[in-house]
């Protein structure tokens, strides 16, 4: 993990999994909070599949990105599909707590997806790696050229 943006995602991950226990938790003692889980049970199983998707995302494993996105998906899709056809119908039945759990579907979405075309594009980066140390010799085209010229030259004087 060594850029920016994945420590910005696993940090976001880690935001998001935090609040879902909140959620659970609230849900749990009976008390009013911002949203309610769709399904108290399934909301406390996902919280230990992303737990063990989090130590697959920190180690670069596309298992745990793909086995994240497909949990997340499955729930928070469901909710969101059902949330936007009804606004697509008619918006006065929406309170605001939907919106507020539309929001939060929309973003248990994003930040799964966000998760995988990152690892994607860190595959790309693992297969072409640069190395600041090599890349200058190997990978320079001017000093091939250099090279070329002066091997062809063969101006050396013999005694």
């Amino acid at each position: 993990m060594r850029n920016f943006s994945t420590w910005l995602l696993a940090c976001f991950v880690v935001m998001f999994w935090v609040f879902r226990i909140i959620v659970a938790l609230m849900s749990q003692m009976h008390q009013e909070f911002i949203v309610q889980p769709f399904n108290e049970s399934m909301e406390i199983i996902l919280l230990f599949v992303v737990l063990a998707c989090l130590v697959f995302i920190v180690k670069r494993k596309m298992v745990g990105a793909l086995v994240y996105l497909l949990a997340y998906g499955m729930y928070f899709g469901t909710d969101l599909v059902s949330k936007v056809s009804l606004l697509i119908e008619d918006y006065s039945q929406l309170t605001l707590s939907d919106y507020t759990g539309m929001m939060i579907s929309l973003i248990g979405i994003i930040i799964p997806v966000a998760i995988l075309l990152d690892l994607l594009a860190d595959k790309n980066r693992k297969a072409h790696p640069k190395d600041k140390k090599t890349d200058w010799f190997y990978k320079n085209e001017q000093y091939d050229r250099k090279l070329d010229e002066r091997a062809d030259k063969n101006n050396y004087r013999t005694m």
